[in-house]
């Protein structure tokens, strides 16, 4: 039997926030990154980035071989796990300068009550937080060496943007497993409960998901206005109870652990 080449990237976060859009006064969180917050941090461990009013950080459509190019063929699994979830009060500050009249009536003007408060206006806002974050990111690539520069720009981001995060850019992660695993080239029917969410394709799916269905983005092409226009893929958020309906890729050095690319 054939096997493929995956990398295995196992997180821990002791907090984590991914938050899900359209959501503002309360900031509801999904249960697991989307595919767009990985390939984020994939692109800040290779340096990719894109700046404002600019199209995408490689424009030629023909190219293949630079790592932005070579990253948009990769296909990724994700699942995991949180011990609770909290939700924290904090207040957002709106430095527009209608807010903070609206506030403290005139510009010149900080206190409000006998009190000098910062400028602007605020607002309170509830954000759900995950606790104790435990999530199993597999990554694909038919070019093997491209797979072990992933490995390598984890180990030493050297080239990164931003400190490793997922989510919130104080989410920081910790690493506990990173290898280049192989598995049989063939996927087998899955039972059982793994007490993990996944997010599943929606083309693996027969009848045989219980879960929601999502629209979660992927890769943007480009900037437009300011605003980021993304790819979607529809996805079920399942709870990890499969009864054998579906097949999925498994890593035998994680209990069976089910892969669905």
């Amino acid at each position: 039997m054939e096997s493929l080449k995956i990398l295995k990237v196992k997180i821990y976060q002791p907090h984590a926030h991914y938050r899900i859009p359209f959501t503002y006064q309360r900031r509801h969180t999904y249960p697991l990154p989307p595919y767009s917050t990985v390939i984020g941090f994939l692109c800040n461990v290779l340096g990719i980035r894109n700046y404002k009013d600019t199209g995408e950080p490689c424009e030629d459509r023909n190219c293949t071989s630079c790592d932005y190019h070579k990253l948009k063929q990769i296909k990724i699994s994700i699942c995991g796990y949180f011990e609770s979830k909290t939700t924290e009060y904090i207040w957002f500050r709106n430095l527009n300068r209608d807010s903070h009249i609206s506030r403290f009536g005139y510009v010149e003007n900080r206190c409000l009550d006998g009190q000098v408060e910062h400028p602007g206006g605020q607002s309170p806002v509830f954000i759900d937080i995950l606790n104790d974050v435990h999530l199993w990111i597999y990554i694909y690539h038919s070019d093997g060496d491209f797979l072990e520069k992933l490995k390598k720009s984890i180990e030493n981001p050297s080239g990164r943007i931003y400190p490793l995060h997922l989510g919130r850019a104080e989410d920081w992660i910790v690493i506990d497993k990173l290898k280049i695993i192989p598995i049989d080239d063939s996927k087998m029917p899955i039972y059982g409960n793994y007490r993990k969410f996944f997010w599943i394709p929606k083309e693996y799916s027969n009848g045989g998901i219980l879960g929601l269905i999502y629209r979660l983005p992927t890769f943007y092409s480009k900037l437009g206005n300011g605003h980021r226009r993304f790819e979607y893929r529809e996805v079920y958020l399942s709870e990890g109870e499969f009864d054998g309906t579906i097949k999925a890729y498994i890593d035998k050095e994680e209990d069976e652990l089910p892969i669905f690319f």
